[in-house]
């Protein structure tokens, strides 16, 4: 090992190439009471893309007095100039769709729940209701040429109702994908989610008829089971991982959420196996650093292990 990188072993049942999806401007963010400034997140943004990761999610043109921290939504695209295909924003409902449009979003994400009680407390609404509302805004995006995401929540656990059923939540990602959804990103809110659940819930997709080429994998690290959790996707032949710049976010509205999974630490997990990301290491973790620093948060281990 260098120090700066680590020795590759590269494991040939794994995925040769993998996609590492940004979250940090967004889920990371929203979770911070703290407002950060339009132009710090601009250059976050900014820096996290000239580091090579092919998707950097920017925002959400959710209600600013649910998440005050992205009220500045329209101004931080408005940042990042005309070329805003690899900058998705989430969007709650077909008026946070206008929104988007209005400010120029090329690619958008919808998220629903897999559980009844976490979309009542996140979106207001039942289960089926924000599944139907978020079909409308993918149907009417897509049909415009936006790509869209589509996320699912609670996918691995519900602090209200305990376990979640793994054809439950296949039953959700193909309503989203049969409305024209590109791609599922599986969400482990709470971060409850062990290697074999994983195992199971790619297993569980693909019996949907839901190959892992279409899914991604979102964990949150509470019980330390992130890169454990990335493995088995990759095991299981899942080749995109969602990830946040220096491990910041959460999730507002499940108080049991806690850090997302660190970009860097993800990277060098990635390197380790010989899987190519075309992501520069050392340039997502001077920018997760300067966040962490920013928040006065820790920063993620790698960068901690790199800097010092």
């Amino acid at each position: 090992m260098s120090g700066r990188h680590p020795t590759v072993h590269r494991d040939p049942a794994l995925p040769r190439r993998v996609t590492v999806y940004e979250v940090g401007a967004r889920d990371g963010l929203q979770a911070e009471s703290a407002l950060v400034p339009s132009t710090a997140k601009i250059d976050f943004i900014s820096r996290l893309r000239a580091a090579g990761l092919p998707w950097v999610e920017a925002t959400s043109f959710v209600s600013s007095r649910r998440i005050p921290q992205l009220a500045d939504a329209a101004e931080v695209l408005a940042g990042l100039g005309t070329d805003l295909e690899a900058h998705p924003v989430l969007v709650p409902n077909l008026r946070g769709l206008e929104r988007a449009r209005a400010a120029g979003a090329r690619t958008i994400a919808v998220f629903v729940s897999a559980t009844e009680s976490f979309a009542r407390r996140n979106l207001n609404a039942g289960r089926d209701d924000s599944l139907e509302t978020a079909r409308r805004v993918v149907e009417e995006a897509s049909g415009e040429g936006m790509r869209v995401r589509g996320y699912v929540s609670m996918c691995f656990g519900d602090p209200w109702e305990g376990e979640v059923a793994v054809d439950e939540v296949a039953s959700v990602s193909r309503s989203l994908l049969d409305s024209g959804c590109a791609e599922i990103s599986l969400g482990d809110t709470i971060g409850v989610g062990t290697a074999g659940h994983v195992a199971e819930l790619v297993a569980a997709h693909g019996r949907a008829g839901i190959g892992p080429e279409l899914l991604a994998l979102h964990f949150h690290d509470t019980y330390g089971q992130a890169l454990a959790n990335v493995a088995a996707g990759l095991r299981s032949g899942v080749a995109c991982f969602d990830a946040s710049a220096g491990g910041i976010g959460g999730c507002p509205f499940a108080g049991s959420a806690t850090g997302n999974l660190a970009t860097e630490d993800l990277l060098w997990m990635l390197s380790g196996l010989g899987i190519e990301t075309g992501v520069d290491l050392d340039e997502v973790v001077a920018a997760g650093a300067m966040m962490t620093d920013l928040l006065g948060r820790p920063r993620s281990r790698v960068a901690t292990a790199l800097l010092g």
